[in-house]
């Protein structure tokens, strides 16, 4: 008897920077490529990888091993931090084929974290790897628009704007989209098309006196009638009080609201090789 093994939802693909661009003043566009992206299947809407960097003084990040498709990130947790790659997540903006290549748009807003440093000076030929999915629905996708949902509720910061372009991008024609966007300012309006129809953009301009914070403009708005379908992301703590309030005060459905804290304050995805293990890709 054969014995058949199913494929590896994610695997670690070693790529480099083709070419980069400055898309807003705070967001940079890394396009990377190489052989092995063949074999990378891009889900859509906010597909997310983890991006492996390498160290300053590095010329490519340090492999981790691994016997199975998340072996390796345990091994990464074992590892030097002398040696050990920065991890960081990501969304997939685009990918493309003839040739092969994905862009990673990174907000660069000036807080000099090491993903953000890299982003700002990456050129072409510089190595990353990149641990993405390799099966079709391997994970890594959060938006599900429900049957029945009239109209759609986006909301995050600079570092939602990626996913959000993409989830603009695949939604039925003419679904009707209320997007709030917390940023450092009008710069960076153009990254956002403003002319889907249906679709509403409230920019919020951080530190800009009378602008409120992302939770207390969507608590203000006066938002459609309807069955709602909201995504949210962004700073953990901004997450957890938008969703009290769509579910606790406006009586969204749990499972009508999708939430995801893409960072937290203070902390960053190398302090969580202290914290316990994953078990599953996030």
């Amino acid at each position: 008897m054969t014995s058949t093994t199913a494929p590896a939802r994610f695997q670690l693909f070693p790529l480099q920077v083709v070419r980069t661009a400055r898309i807003t003043r705070h967001m940079a566009r890394i396009t990377l490529g190489g052989p092995s992206l063949a074999g990378f299947v891009n889900g859509g809407l906010d597909q997310r990888v983890k991006l492996l960097l390498p160290l300053p003084g590095q010329s490519e990040p340090l492999l981790p091993e691994g016997e199975d498709e998340f072996g390796w990130y345990q091994h990464w947790r074992t590892m030097d931090p002398a040696v050990r790659p920065v991890l960081r997540t990501y969304t997939v903006r685009a990918q493309r084929h003839d040739p092969d290549e994905v862009d990673i748009d990174i907000a660069v807003n000036g807080d000099h974290g090491p993903g953000s440093r890299w982003a700002e000076t990456a050129v072409p030929g510089d190595r990353v790897i990149v641990c993405g999915p390799a099966v079709e629905e391997a994970g890594g996708v959060e938006f599900h628009l429900p049957d029945g949902a009239d109209w759609v509720l986006l909301a995050g910061d600079e570092s939602t704007l990626p996913a959000v372009a993409a989830i603009l991008d695949e939604l039925p024609a003419g679904l009707p989209v209320r997007v709030f966007a917390e940023v450092e300012g009008p710069t960076e309006h153009d990254y956002l098309p403003a002319d889907r129809p249906g679709t509403t953009i409230t920019w919020l301009h951080r530190g800009t006196p009378g602008t409120p914070a992302l939770p207390a403009a969507v608590r203000a708005a006066e938002l459609p009638a309807g069955t709602p379908y909201a995504w949210i992301a962004g700073e953990a703590a901004a997450v957890r009080e938008l969703r009290r309030h769509l579910v606790g005060e406006r009586g969204y459905h749990r499972r009508a609201v999708c939430f995801m804290g893409y960072w937290r304050l203070g902390r960053t995805e190398d302090q969580r090789a202290d914290e316990p293990v994953e078990t599953e890709a996030d």
